[in-house]
């Protein structure tokens, strides 16, 4: 080299290498809140420092010496797309997309400061430091150990939420189920936190070949996730299935938590896992945007319409004699229907449409081509609003469906019978913050009914598209019907009572046929299982009750899933030809199931968890599937048992060796093919 014709200057400083780069990860985890994930790389939060150190082989000049420390996403990393950003140190420090500082130096060692800017793209970051010098670049080899996460960080968006929300921080839930006459309820693990998870989440997103463009906004990525987690169109995580035979796969009521499905689909490359219904699709669409770092809750509306024609008229169709016919009803009412809600702002809306979004994953109907639903601002839907992005006119319609029932002649012609128009979206709960009981959120959707502000709604939504309400219920007989019933177990015989209300000054005849149905919780029907006429005379200004028999051994041939039988009036009043209908939903409760655990959660301690199920019916019970999980504690294991003989018990043991304190929450199953829905759950504490 011809050094010795430098010497006239000032001496230059030996090279520089690194030696190690510290990414303090138990402290930054701490400082982001975190340190939940299990996964041993730095995840942080955008828009918040995070401090590393790097140590060279010298101390390091800020005058003289010129490092980069560079982070890098994709295949193609490329600075004016986000995908490849620099933050440089020293004598030619420049501003770039995420802000770095020299906090201080000591020794060979160098702590910065690094803060991803607010927009910054959602997923793994590689980390490199690069030398800068008059000769070129030298880069540190790549490190998967020093791979950065960046997560959305909602509690910069908004002063409503700490960090450590039930939001985005609880990994077990309550997923509200039943009928609204007889709320019943499932725990879930969300387990946004369990190793692999949140890779899983990023390969969903990968999977669907999200432009890493649009992973910096959360609008575009809650779309995305509603999409993505359905398999319709794009290969998603979960395919739908409500056709009664699970043989292939795991039946929709089997399930447990999220990660075990999540962990499936990464493992298996991006197959679609089969299968699942409402719950199950917002169970692991509420995983997946937490684990992201979006607050999330799982929402059920009770009574929810899936109106097959967009015009807010669920249209049910009765034959001559008061039957329902199944050929011709096309709409239905879900029993329940669950989807989630996302909280965020909407840059891209008035002021007001910020706050809770609707995202719906269940696939019911296409929106911009694929099958995906919201974000669909609550406020909006709640005031009528409908012209807004995305999708409110679809769950508008899930909330505030006419149920107009028909009776068609043995021509084919129909005429309204009756028009109920607070059948539909009776109800809309969600697990309250802090503790497993629900929460009544209906008038976040809804204005109260018959109020001038839900008129003013109504009105609102016909000026943007809604067809109105133009055909007009039938005049008012004066008589008015309703069915009851109590809380059934499955198996049971029970009555349903018919009360008959006359509010005339006449005394009525009432001769009434009732249909009684077995159907899926979304209000299709399986089968017809009982038709009964009754006759009652009714007193002026007097209401009276008949009681209708349903025998066991009538429905339990043709059960199916969760045990809903549906019972369909048809009123006639002899006096003066006047028809009248009405509807009500039962929904068996499933045999107990019990956990119980026997010596003290401890960490590094065994334990025992047992689970026990006692067959009540009269036939057997056949390939049983058995799950067990809970997040923090232990991953899902399942057992599968060939049969339970009737009256015959089952019982597994599972020995736990807690690694994690606190609170936890063990979450069981039981599922076969005659009986779904056969749940419970614990809360322990592991000292």
């Amino acid at each position: 080299s011809n050094a010795s014709s430098d010497a006239a200057f000032e001496p230059p400083l030996q090279s520089l290498s690194v030696l190690s780069v510290d990414m303090r990860v138990t402290d930054n985890k701490k400082a982001h809140n975190t340190s939940s994930y299990k996964n041993t790389s730095l995840i942080v939060r955008r828009n918040k420092e995070f401090i590393i150190i790097i140590r060279f082989d010298r101390p390091f000049n800020n005058q003289q010496d010129n490092v980069h420390l560079e982070f890098m996403i994709g295949n193609s990393p490329d600075e004016n797309k986000g995908t490849y950003i620099t933050v440089s140190f020293g004598k030619e420090k420049r501003d770039g997309r995420w802000n770095g500082r020299v906090i201080g130096m000591q020794g060979n060692e160098v702590t910065v400061g690094i803060t991803p800017d607010a927009s910054c793209i959602i997923g793994r970051f590689r980390t490199f430091v690069t030398i800068v010098t008059d000769l070129g670049k030298q880069r540190t080899q790549r490190n998967p150990d020093i791979d950065l996460y960046v997560l959305f960080n909602m509690a910069t968006n908004f002063n409503i939420f700490n960090d450590d929300n039930e939001y985005v921080m609880n990994d077990v839930g309550i997923i509200f189920n039943g009928e609204i006459n007889n709320i019943s309820s499932r725990a879930w693990n969300f387990g946004q936190f369990e190793k692999g998870v949140l890779d899983a989440c990023l390969l969903v997103l990968d999977a669907g070949k999200v432009p890493l463009l649009y992973r910096g906004n959360a609008i575009e990525v809650v779309r995305q996730g509603s999409a993505l987690i359905n398999s319709q169109d794009d290969d998603g995580v979960l395919v739908g299935s409500w056709s009664g035979d699970y043989s292939t796969g795991t039946a929709p009521t089997a399930w447990t938590g999220s990660p075990e499905i999540l962990l499936k689909y990464a493992k298996d490359g991006g197959l679609p896992v089969c299968f699942a219904q409402c719950w199950v699709f917002a169970g692991v669409l509420n995983t997946f945007m937490r684990c992201l770092g979006i607050p999330t809750r799982v929402v059920t509306n009770y009574c929810s319409a899936h109106d097959n024609t967009g015009n807010l008229k669920t249209d049910i169709i009765l034959d001559e004699d008061g039957r329902v016919n199944r050929s011709r009803t096309r709409d239905s009412v879900w029993n329940y229907h669950s989807w989630n809600e996302v909280f965020m702002r909407r840059p891209d809306l008035p002021e007001r449409f910020s706050g809770w979004q609707v995202i719906d994953c269940t696939p019911q109907e296409t929106s911009d081509g694929l099958y995906r639903c919201g974000p669909t601002s609550v406020n909006a839907i709640r005031d009528g609003e409908l012209s807004y992005p995305f999708d409110a006119r679809f769950v508008f319609a899930e909330l505030n469906s006419d149920v107009i029932y028909h009776q068609s002649d043995k021509y084919g012609n129909t005429k309204v019978i009756n028009v109920d128009t607070t059948y539909v979206g009776k109800l809309l709960i969600t697990k309250r913050m802090n503790s497993n009981a629900y929460e009544d959120i209906t008038s976040a959707y809804k204005h109260p009914e018959g109020s001038l502000k839900e008129r003013e709604t109504m009105q609102m939504a016909e000026r943007r598209g809604v067809s109105s309400r133009d055909y007009l219920p039938p005049a008012e007989a004066g008589v008015t019907i309703e069915l009851q019933a109590d809380t059934i177990k499955i198996g049971d015989n029970f009555k349903l009572t018919l009360n008959i209300k006359n509010q005339t000054r006449q005394t009525c005849t009432l001769s009434a046929t009732i249909t009684g149905c077995v159907v899926y919780y979304t209000g299709i029907t399986s089968s017809i299982f009982k038709l009964d006429n009754k006759a009652a005379t009714v007193d002026p200004w007097k209401t009276s009750s008949v009681m209708i028999d349903v025998k066991a051994l009538e429905y339990m041939p043709y059960l199916v899933e969760q045990s809903n039988l549906l019972f369909v009036v048809y009123g006639r009043i002899e006096e003066n030809g006047k028809t009248l209908s009405t509807m009500r939903v039962v929904a068996l409760r499933p045999p107990e199931l019990t956990i119980k655990v026997t010596g003290t959660p401890r960490v590094g301690k065994d334990f025992m968890v047992t689970v026990s199920f006692r067959n009540p019916f009269n036939f057997i019970l056949k390939n049983i599937q058995l799950r067990l999980e809970s997040p923090g504690l232990i991953t899902t294991k399942l057992k599968t048992y060939d049969h339970i003989a009737p009256g015959g018990s089952l019982q597994y043991t599972e020995t736990i060796t807690p690694q994690y304190p606190g609170k936890k929450v063990l979450i069981a199953c039981l599922d076969c093919a005659t009986v779904r829905q056969v749940t419970s759950q614990l809360e322990i504490f592991v000292q």
